[in-house]
């Protein structure tokens, strides 16, 4: 499980944007994303460094909780 605090992640578009990208790298991850806790946890079986760089490329401020 990666857990990520991204405080950029403002609204609904944000999320859908984060999953999108996560979903990209791995069609079976799992993504919970809460915009007002600014959290979002993720089970996927791709390297938690590429996930996180993955949103960092679409824009986003990724940082392990």
């Amino acid at each position: 499980m990666i857990e990520l605090t991204v405080n950029d992640m403002t609204c609904g578009g944000c999320v859908a944007s984060i999953t999108r990208v996560v979903k990209g790298l791995d069609a079976n991850a799992t993504v919970n994303a809460d915009v007002a806790s600014k959290r979002v946890k993720i089970a996927s079986a791709v390297n938690a460094d590429k996930v996180i760089a993955a949103i960092s490329d679409a824009g986003y401020h990724p940082v392990v909780a």
